[in-house]
């Protein structure tokens, strides 16, 4: 059970191809939303329930539901990725009943060491990956992560073809956005990273977003021949199709960095107030393709987890980052 949000969704999936490759045997069933059912379609051995968070799920009646409408699947172990209320109360009621249960630690008390201001402990965490194997262990099965195995790359359909042909070039996706403003790479010094990059006539980029970003998206690609805005154009799916098929991605501590690396992409990250140590970066990724700010500079951070505290006086630290080094590390990623 993981119910949100998307690039921590996007986080088991490795975990998972990882235990039903180790255990074939065993069937899977994912609860979460019934958007990230994409996500988990190529698993063999996995299924998908849909948690409908506004309709029959809401609430502690519909979490009643919710749990009854799982107890037909006769479930042997419950497996709680998320550990918050909601799966608290859903997990605490199999195991009411006998069904063997864990639950992924967070590690809340070491997160909350590495990011306070004052007596900061930096070192690097475990990765969530590591914490939903260690999960799955305390069930009985222990998973080795050390030798992924990804997809093959997703047909593409013709609706994607259609608006921007068949691949003869090295894909580089880019997504510029994050949840929270502080985990944004300024956008003119973005504007600059695709500039430079656009001018070699080998890439085709392609900007990755939500709807509410197509305005800032469309700036970026404007007059720009081999960048093309995705975000409003495709469905999730065709939007999965292409991503699958990058060469490289630059995104932000987000979701898109998550997705990429689900599919065995290589990802380049880019860090403001959050950082890597966290344990939230991308699956199966070098430490150097995590491209930080300066914490001579910025000795605070990272600041919080999520990127949802702001620091007066780090409105700036991305801004260390330079655009040279960005495009130079792809131009090298991708050679």
């Amino acid at each position: 059970m993981r119910l949100s949000a998307m690039g921590d969704v996007a986080m088991t999936v490795p975990v998972l191809r990882a235990l039903v490759q180790q255990y074939p045997n065993i069937k899977v069933t994912v609860i979460s939303r019934a958007f990230y059912k994409p996500f988990f379609k190529d698993i063999p051995n996995v299924d998908f329930f849909a948690f409908v968070a506004l309709g029959k799920h809401k609430g502690v009646l519909g979490l009643l539901q919710l749990y009854w409408d799982l107890k037909p699947l006769q479930i042997d172990f419950f497996a709680d990725l998320h550990n918050v209320l909601r799966s608290t109360f859903i997990r605490s009621r199999f195991a009411l009943i006998g069904t063997k249960v864990a639950a992924t630690d967070k590690g809340r008390a070491e997160k909350k060491a590495l990011t306070r201001a004052e007596n900061k402990i930096f070192k690097p965490l475990p990765t969530m990956f590591e914490r939903h194997a260690k999960t799955f262990e305390k069930l009985g099965f222990k998973i080795d992560l050390s030798q992924p195995t990804f997809p093959p790359k997703q047909k593409l359909d013709s609706v994607i073809t259609n608006l921007f042909g068949e691949k003869t070039k090295n894909w580089i996706g880019i997504a510029p956005f994050a949840q929270y403003d502080s985990k944004v790479y300024p956008l003119d010094l973005m504007q600059e990273v695709i500039r430079q990059l656009s001018k070699d006539n080998q890439y085709q980029i392609f900007l990755f977003g939500g709807e509410a970003e197509t305005a800032q998206l469309h700036s970026l690609s404007q007059d720009l021949e081999n960048v093309k805005m995705v975000a409003g154009k495709v469905s999730f799916e065709q939007e999965l199709q292409l991503i699958s098929n990058l060469d490289v991605m630059l995104s932000m501590d987000s979701g898109n960095a998550h997705i990429a690396a689900m599919y065995g992409v290589k990802v380049i990250t880019l860090w403001g107030a959050t950082h890597p140590y966290a344990g939230f970066s991308p699956f199966n990724q070098p430490i150097e393709n995590a491209m930080v700010s300066d914490r001579n500079q910025f000795p605070k951070i990272p600041t919080s987890v999520y990127g949802n505290k702001k620091v007066q006086g780090y409105e700036n630290a991305m801004q260390t980052i330079v655009p040279e080094e960005i495009v130079t590390k792809m131009k090298t990623i991708i050679k």
